[in-house]
């Protein structure tokens, strides 16, 4: 039992693959770091696209009353006004800070 031990404490050869594993992990990790912090800032401007095409639709409507012979329809109106954040661009992302 002790020579095994021995022979595991001593034998270096899956230092070198392990080195290798690691470096290659680290820098993995950290690209994927940037990639999805840039697919974070993408998927925020398209959402941010979305909301301005939304606000952009204009919901007013108007129809006219109706008269005949014995009775009478009134008609009616809704004005959409524009709302705060209805523009394209009003929502964009801030510099990060740094912690104190």
């Amino acid at each position: 039992m002790k020579n095994l031990v021995l022979n595991l404490w001593s034998e270096e050869a899956g230092f070198v693959v392990s080195a290798e594993l690691v470096l290659v992990s680290t820098i993995a990790v950290l690209a994927m770091v940037v990639g999805l912090a840039e697919v974070a800032w993408g998927v925020n401007q398209e959402l941010e696209d979305t909301a301005s095409a939304f606000g952009s639709v204009n919901q007013s409507y108007r129809y006219s009353g109706m008269v005949g012979h014995v009775a009478t329809a009134q008609g009616s109106f809704f004005q959409d006004l524009i709302d705060f954040c209805d523009a394209a661009g009003n929502i964009t992302g801030a510099q990060p800070t740094p912690e104190l």
